[in-house]
């Protein structure tokens, strides 16, 4: 299976923000939204980075409540693994648990195309085992 399939059942938005905006902007919008991450994005659709709860947590622990004024480009993740929507979920799922990150970005044509969530990926992969249990079980009835 490939990010494609992820990406046909929950969509392509993305929720994004420009380099410019606030911290306080970017929680605000995180909180409305209730989601983890959003992506930074320039003018053109390209990635430029990510900015997750961690992100915010870690500006406010270094810089107090006086960092919700700072840029979000001041202390987004600027080093963002990025996915195509062919890519194998299997692989990307192994990455994004070895690597500690749980949101990935999918780009065609060096603009944002959605994002998976390690809740995506971990909701497929309890659906494919659910259907080779169901396959299983069918084929242990007919013998």
């Amino acid at each position: 299976m490939t990010v494609a399939h992820i990406l046909a059942v929950k969509g392509r938005d993305v929720f994004t923000t420009q380099p410019h905006r606030t911290l306080q902007e970017t929680a605000q919008l995180l909180a409305v939204k209730s989601i983890g991450a959003v992506v930074v994005t320039g003018a053109d659709g390209a990635v430029l980075g990510i900015v997750s709860e961690r992100d915010i947590v870690r500006a406010l622990a270094q810089g107090g409540a006086a960092a919700l004024i700072d840029s979000v480009s001041r202390h987004m993740t600027r080093e963002v693994f990025t996915t195509t929507s062919s890519a194998c979920i299997h692989d990307i799922m192994e990455r994004m648990t070895h690597s500690r990150f749980r949101h990935v970005p999918v780009v065609e044509e060096e603009r944002l195309a959605g994002l998976i969530s390690i809740g995506d990926v971990v909701k497929h992969r309890i659906a494919e085992i659910e259907t080779e249990h169901r396959a299983l079980c069918d084929y242990i009835a007919a013998a």
